[in-house]
């Protein structure tokens, strides 16, 4: 089965320049990249990265400039048989989590990210397309009830947090010790606690 990983190389996290600069961002988001490829690598699929432009990573990449949902489609449409999608920022993801996603025999999996965004899914139904905006995880039981899929929820803390904002890398400073984290301290990020609840500051 083929894993398609879809990756903005050209200016990605936008939401985190209040904290990182361009170089700084995509250095977190090739960070990021590589964490969710090391644990992919520990399952029986092979992941291709589809990325904006070409990018330096262990894995193939087919570069493809669209916005998200045409690049994806058209990848899936192209695989004769299952395939999966698991979106680059998963800073989290272990090879377990991974195995949640792989292991039901459903039409389709989802893992739906805090918000209610589609962070990873598998389709074995041909048909089945997707369309990231808004609410898409609930677009996309739809989808898969309309081409006769059935659906199945993983409930993963580590597949639901992907980082776009600067309050996601709390939980990335708490939960992992990969090359994300690794990235951020780097650059002088650090957990600072509130009264209600973390958030992240950098050194000066």
């Amino acid at each position: 089965m083929e894993v398609f990983v879809p990756f903005d190389a050209t200016d990605p996290k936008t939401r985190l320049s209040d904290l990182l600069d361009a170089d700084e961002r995509s250095a977190v988001a090739r960070a990021m990249l590589r964490d969710v490829l090391d644990a992919l690598a520990e399952t029986p699929h092979q992941p291709r990265v589809l990325a904006t432009e070409d990018v330096d990573c262990s894995a193939p990449v087919t570069v493809d400039d669209r916005p998200l949902t045409p690049a994806v489609n058209d990848a899936l449409a192209a695989v004769d048989g299952p395939a999966a999608v698991v979106m680059a920022d998963l800073a989290l993801v272990t090879p377990d989590a991974l195995g949640r996603l792989f292991e039901p025999d459903a039409g389709v999996v989802l893992a739906p990210g805090l918000g209610g965004g589609t962070n990873a899914l598998l389709a074995r139904r041909p048909a089945f397309r997707v369309d990231y905006h808004g609410f898409s995880y609930r677009d996309h039981v739809e989808a898969a009830t309309a081409v006769g899929g059935d659906v199945v929820t993983v409930d993963s803390f580590r597949l639901a947090v992907d980082v776009d904002a600067p309050d996601d890398l709390v939980e990335v400073l708490l939960h992992t010790d990969g090359r994300t984290a690794a990235t951020l301290h780097s650059l002088g990020v650090e957990l600072a606690p509130t009264e209600s609840r973390g958030a992240v500051t950098r050194r000066s």
